[in-house]
């Protein structure tokens, strides 16, 4: 028996230029309203449920310092602290050490500066949601938008064999490696038609301006804290599932993966075939 020949491989085109478009354009947004959101958060660093804030008296989450050490901090969730050695609840900045719920290096400005941030989330908020629909638009007609994100019945029926290959990182090959398989679909699904949306309304359940044409809307989140706690959970789902991407495009290929997501063009590695 001979060795098998090298696997000879081919290019093929992966994402259309408004795909790829929406991509970065959701990365630069993405990323600023995280860095300005936790900005706002740092203001008011607690989360309620209800209409009103409980101003720490029985807060959902609060974020702080111990005031026992100037440089340690504490995450409490629902009466249950823990010390966070000063990573959250204090901030260093020129040898100077602060209180401040997330610390100046992860937050859009540095400084404490509540109205900036306000402003730089606004923005890019506007500018998420346009790209978004743009997205939508093109996915639907385009068809784009079902074959990226819509499972067929075979593929829900194979969800326990690609689950599987993924927990032994043992990832598509082949032609197979072009299309999202069952997992980054339903993922997908549950990012860009659910997560996403009720993102948006519980922002908009925050304004002011925006309840008084709607004032059902924070009432459907149970009040306004209610709404500000979803908003930022479901940032920290987000940023879960934006890590989550990132580690499979580091276990893929991040250089094939980079590539396709800026040129279109994916290197498709056939099988070694047996000889």
């Amino acid at each position: 028996m001979h060795a098998a020949a090298p696997s000879p491989t081919h290019l093929a085109f992966r994402h259309p230029l408004p795909i790829r478009i929406a991509h970065w354009i959701n990365v630069t947004a993405m990323t600023i309203l995280l860095l300005s959101g936790l900005q706002i958060f740092n203001a008011h660093p607690e989360l309620d449920f209800g209409s009103t804030s409980s101003f720490y008296k029985h807060p959902a989450l609060t974020i702080g310092a111990t005031g026992e050490s100037p440089d340690r901090g504490y995450l409490q969730v629902f009466g249950h602290r823990l010390d966070t050695t000063g990573v959250l609840g204090v901030s260093r900045s020129d040898g100077d050490v602060s209180e401040r719920a997330f610390p100046s290096w992860i937050t859009l400005p540095a400084e404490q500066d509540l109205a900036t941030g306000r402003r730089w989330h606004f923005l890019f908020a506007w500018i998420f949601v346009v790209n978004g629909l743009v997205y939508l638009a093109f996915g639907l007609l385009s068809g784009q938008l079902r074959r990226r994100l819509i499972p067929t019945r075979a593929e829900l029926r194979g969800i326990g064999a690609s689950l599987r290959e993924h927990l032994t990182l043992r990832f598509p090959k082949g032609e197979e490696a072009t299309r999202y398989n069952v997992l980054q679909k339903l993922a997908y699904l549950i990012v860009v038609l659910g997560l996403l949306p009720l993102q948006i309304l519980a922002g908009l359940a925050m304004s002011p301006g925006f309840d008084a044409v709607a004032p059902w809307l924070p009432e459907a989140f149970g009040g306004r804290q209610s709404a500000r706690t979803a908003h930022f959970v479901i940032a920290m789902l987000l940023v879960a599932f934006v890590f989550i991407h990132l580690a499979m495009v580091l276990l893929t290929g991040p250089f094939n993966q980079l590539r396709g997501m800026i040129t279109g063009w994916f290197t498709v590695r056939a099988e070694r075939e047996a000889s």
